[in-house]
């Protein structure tokens, strides 16, 4: 994020609310590499943020009022009171910040109020957690105004309950903890069960390699059913099968544990994914740290091959980008985030990315679809004060 981009969101908060912000904050938005629909069955994920962030000019306020602008929103200054703050009480953007006030309350921290004003250059609806970063950027924010002392885990833990129970939406932990914790040119291994986390590099430029983001422009929504029926899948089939959760599945159990499901075919679907990809991730993690990086293409492939069939959340612009890429020389590639639209990866040889872009444009276009955007992925830092 340029220091331009800090100076226009200060200057804005000036012209908003009459008075100089106490500081700007940037939390990013995030590509998961692998590891989709892991995160709330406590298993295992790998995103890298992005250096597409939210950003938010922030100063407190001390008399129970929350005042919220955003530059990507049409309207003016929305005003709140923070003890009137409740769950599910609020369908417009604003949830998302106000969501995360009221977890900080929840959990004991006394934030008084606050002036913010927001602008964002994460793609929404993309399946890059714009939602998280908005969040993100606004736990930060007011635990550095406010002095709670919280590390930037705790604040991913709080923003994912202002998400579950504020905005409800059923998300789990990965994207909240990426925006907070991730490091410039490495992907983060994240064991979502107890948050141990283990910062992997990932340099694909110094490899000779790219990792693309085709956003298809296809929009989606978390607190939409299909996501919430996924998850109580999971917790159905973890509860069949007696553990805690689908983590709890070894992969050489797994054809052992699908046969107890008997013939309750999704449930069956929904388990066979969440245990292979959790594998999958183990094994892109050993591959990446043997210097291996080329041969994580084919593990990408399976993980959409198992999005697509077993969890059934990739849609006809996803499929086009993974196999029109693969036709046209990608190393691998696959759907990313919840699905139902959103982006796509693409793994490619430095030499290739033109071929490939061009390849997937037109393709798109044959079909009809709206073109997509395509953008280079470089692993970013992870959320920051900025000034």
């Amino acid at each position: 994020m340029s220091v331009d981009t800090a100076a226009a969101v200060a200057e804005r908060f000036r012209e908003l609310y009459g008075a100089e912000p106490e500081g700007v904050w940037a939390a990013p938005g995030r590509v998961n590499l692998i590891g989709e629909h892991t995160d709330y069955n406590d298993g295992f994920v790998m995103p890298f943020a992005l250096p597409h962030t939210a950003v938010a000019a922030v100063s407190r306020r001390d008399d129970g009022v929350l005042r919220l602008h955003s530059a990507d929103i049409e309207g003016g200054v929305v005003e709140l009171r923070v003890d009137a703050l409740e769950p599910e009480s609020d369908r417009t953007w604003t949830a998302y910040p106000s969501g995360v006030l009221w977890a900080l309350r929840q959990a004991g921290h006394a934030v008084t109020g606050a002036d913010i004003h927001l602008a964002s250059t994460v793609p929404a609806g993309a399946g890059l957690s714009s939602s998280a970063a908005l969040e993100v950027v606004v736990a930060l924010a007011l635990n550095d105004l406010f002095d709670l002392g919280q590390k930037g885990w705790q604040l991913a833990r709080l923003c994912q309950r202002a998400e579950n129970v504020y905005v409800g939406a059923p998300v789990g932990i990965m994207d909240q903890t990426a925006s907070a914790c991730c490091e410039t040119g490495h992907a983060l291994f994240l064991d979502t069960r107890d948050l141990s986390q283990k910062q992997i590099p990932f340099d694909l430029a110094a490899e000779g390699m790219r990792l693309l983001v085709v956003d298809t422009q296809v929009k989606h929504s978390h607190s939409e059913g299909e996501y919430g029926k996924r998850r109580a899948g999971c917790e159905k089939g973890a509860a069949l099968l007696g553990v805690d959760a689908l983590r709890d599945i070894a992969y050489d159990d797994l054809d052992a544990a699908l046969d107890r499901l008997g013939d309750d075919e999704e449930v069956v679907r929904l388990v066979r994914h969440v245990v292979t990809e959790d594998q999958r991730v183990e094994r892109v993690v050993a591959l990446l740290e043997s210097g291996e990086t080329r041969a994580i293409g084919p593990v990408l492939v399976e993980g959409h091959a198992s999005l697509r069939d077993d969890f059934r959340i990739s849609c006809p612009e996803l499929d086009l980008v993974v196999d029109t890429a693969l036709v046209s020389g990608a190393l691998g590639a696959r759907m990313t985030g919840g699905g139902f639209g959103g982006s796509a990866i693409v793994l490619a040889e430095a030499a290739d990315v033109e071929t490939i872009t061009k390849a997937v444009e037109a393709a798109f276009a044959a079909a009809g679809f709206t073109a997509p955007r395509v953008f280079e992925a470089v692993p970013a830092a992870g959320a920051r004060r900025v000034s």
